[in-house]
């Protein structure tokens, strides 16, 4: 009859519990009103706190709950697990008086709480974060934050350990309560999280407008929203230094979380630039170089460009001509400070003395293009010496998908593409590399290399095409190698296929490509975003338009021989190129078609030439054709031309090079760029002597 009557009393136990337990709409156990009060906990930094923009100062104390937490409970025994991990009580779960009883020392532990002892008071404290239970033996009063809250049964001590009653714990700690087999199961949330991040990383006062992130969404403060609590957030901080915004939310139990701070460096309001500049002189004589010295200051050192307006190098009348400085600092805060410059009516140099004497090299200047035709032509002869060019520039235009040329080659190949999208969808062009041999490996390896565009404008693609393969080629470019497997097919330079070319853009790139076997290189044509391997072999041959070239060209390389052995420069001279008539056209076979093919213009022909320069040469290059941008390698050094637009007349020449007191011999490299019109002129002429 114990057992029996002993089994009647756990029962009814149980039974209790849950009726006096009334269960949420969501199943858990209702908690006390005084659970929604706000925290008024005020958010400390301490004093080994790492002040950043922004950084975290206070972060969750409860990081080890899970979203959903499980404790339980066994029966008649001391044996816990809290999320399926062991725990030991120090008292098993115990029936008194119909309640429920646990020992505090064993279920505080999962819910995050410390214990402490007041000796004074003789209470049992439980603490997380902002909430404190105090606990007395032999009393059914918990104190909730100072709040009164009457228990089923007073607590009492077993064996050296406090035991609480399980229901007002579960109701203190918004809890729930239930009955698996003959275990006990505790769940709950855990404590909501307050994390927000602060953007931007910079912040001014009076200026930036600040977002403050939860989960990575911009949020904005709702008067009327009761389950959040911002303290220190402003959308717009009027002070500098250091700010802590600190965050607190609600969860559905109505358990407040932990405080969650940022602490926000908040930088001086940015002030603009100042704009300033000096001259080495007040007062310039006409024709005098003016030097511009910009003095420009900004509160972050952070001005990110400068702009004059009205700095000419010199200027050719008298009289009062302002210049202007704008700079602009990151914030895209602008200042500006215009200057006055008097020029007296003593002539220091004329305009076109001073061009000849101070236009940088690689820059342009104006003159008459009709005195250039009266220049005396130094005659030459040229070798051609062995070097392979593949130019592909037929169809200029690409109207559709396909394969654009097709040869098998060995050793050294220089490539040249020039082409225009014509279609209506954007295109993509490939060189891919085939290994024939059906044995053996093969190496093809990228030396120097340059591409332009995809741009709108014909000469812009050319000029960037040029001056990068000819920068390459000045530097030595070491040549990278693929290795190809018997039959194997791969796409070289990737990079050169990376931006797609839109309709009406135009592309052109040079690339010197070199072999140890023989190689099948096909140059094909497809859609965006298709890979051409898969189709390789289906494409259709693209038909030339008998306008372009498209070629295969065996003597690539052209070295000029001057036939005067005296210094050029001592009277005005010019050599001419790119006219199909002195400088004759290389020729070679189109290999689609097994037709002749003349180079026109002998575009992606590599020219060599030495000159023997009498001093006080300037040398330059005059287009005659119409526009012109390329590059020159002079003494192994690159010269764009220009480096800051193109010749766009016949008006303008862009300076080569200057040689002093004494004569020099030059070694002059260059390719006819891809995109110009030609001929063009060397020019060499002398300059006026430097006055003071």
């Amino acid at each position: 009859m114990k057992p029996l009557k002993h089994y009647f009393v756990c029962t009814l136990a149980l039974l209790t519990l849950f009726q006096t337990s009334p269960l949420s709409a969501e199943g858990t156990v209702d908690a006390p009103a005084s659970t929604t009060d706000a925290p008024v906990t005020t958010p400390t930094t301490t004093g080994d706190s790492t002040i950043a923009n922004p950084i975290v100062d206070v972060a969750p104390i409860s990081g080890m709950l899970t979203p959903d937490n499980e404790l339980l409970l066994k029966k008649n025994s001391t044996a816990m697990l809290f999320n399926k991990k062991p725990l030991k009580a120090a008292q098993p779960l115990t029936i008194k008086n119909g309640s429920s009883y646990a020992a505090l020392n064993g279920i505080a532990g999962p819910f995050g709480y410390k214990l402490s002892y007041d000796a004074k008071t003789k209470e049992s404290i439980a603490k997380a974060g902002d909430i404190e239970l105090r606990f007395k033996p032999g009393s059914d009063i918990i104190k909730r934050n100072g709040e009164s809250v009457k228990g089923p049964g007073p607590t009492f001590l077993l064996k050296g350990s406090l035991m609480v009653p399980l229901r007002m714990w579960s109701n203190l700690t918004g809890s729930r309560i239930t009955a698996r087999g003959i275990d006990t199961v505790i769940t709950w949330a855990a404590p909501p999280s307050a994390e927000f991040t602060v953007q931007p990383t910079e912040i001014f006062a009076q200026q930036t407008l600040v977002d403050y992130l939860v989960n990575g969404v911009p949020t904005v403060v709702d008067e009327t929203n009761t389950h959040e609590r911002w303290e220190g957030r402003e959308s717009i901080f009027q002070e500098a230094g250091m700010h802590v915004v600190t965050h607190w939310v609600q969860g559905e139990n109505g358990v407040w979380s932990e405080p969650f701070s940022v602490t926000v460096n908040v930088q001086m309001p940015n002030q603009a630039p100042v704009a300033d500049f000096t001259t080495d002189k007040t007062t310039y004589r006409i024709g005098e170089p003016v030097t511009y010295t910009d003095l420009s200051t900004d509160d972050r050192n952070d001005i990110i460009s400068a702009k004059y307006t009205g700095n000419s190098p010199a200027f050719f009348t008298e009289g009062q001509f302002p210049v202007t400085l704008e700079v602009k600092d990151g914030g895209q805060l602008i200042g500006t400070v215009t200057k006055m410059i008097t020029v007296i009516p003593e002539i220091l140099y004329t305009e076109d003395e001073f061009n000849l004497l101070f236009t940088p090299v690689g820059r342009k200047y104006t003159m008459d293009g009709t005195a250039v035709r009266n220049y005396p032509t130094l005659s030459y002869t040229y070798t051609n010496e062995p070097a392979r060019l593949v130019h592909s520039n037929s169809p200029e235009r690409w109207m559709t998908t396909g394969l654009v040329y097709d040869t098998e080659l060995s050793g050294a190949t220089r490539f040249l593409f020039y082409n225009e999208n014509g279609a209506g969808y954007p295109l993509k062009m490939y060189l891919v590399a085939t290994n024939t041999s059906s044995t053996g490996q093969a190496s093809v390896g990228i030396g120097a290399w340059g591409k332009g565009g995809p741009d709108k404008s014909t000469i812009m693609a050319g000029k960037m095409a040029t001056i990068r393969y000819m920068d390459a080629l000045s530097k030595n470019v070491p040549a990278n190698y693929v290795t190809l497997a018997p039959g194997e097919s791969k796409v070289l330079l990737p990079e050169m296929s990376n931006v797609p070319v839109k309709p009406g853009d135009v592309f052109s790139a040079y690339a010197d490509v070199v072999s140890t076997t023989t190689i099948r290189y096909r140059i094909v044509v497809v859609q965006d975003k298709q890979d051409p391997l898969p189709i390789l072999d289906s494409l259709t041959v693209m038909p030339r338009d008998n306008k372009h070239v498209r070629g295969t060209f065996d003597y690539a390389d052209r070295v000029i021989d001057l036939t005067t052995s005296e210094a050029v420069g001592a009277k005005p001279q010019s050599i001419l190129l790119g006219d199909s008539k002195i400088d004759k056209l290389v020729d070679g076979i189109d290999e689609m078609t097994g037709l002749l093919e003349y180079d026109s213009g002998n575009f992606g022909v590599l020219y060599k030439m030495k000159v023997l320069v009498a001093p006080n040469t300037i040398v330059g290059i005059n287009a005659r054709g119409g526009h012109y941008a390329g590059a020159f390698i002079v003494n192994g050094k690159l010269v764009p031309v220009t480096t800051d637009s193109a010749l766009l007349t016949q008006n303008e020449t862009a300076v080569l090079y200057r040689t002093g007191a004494a004569a020099e011999t030059l070694d002059i490299v260059f390719t006819l760029a891809s995109g110009s019109y030609l001929p063009i002129n060397m020019t060499f002429q002398q300059m006026p002597q430097l006055r003071q």
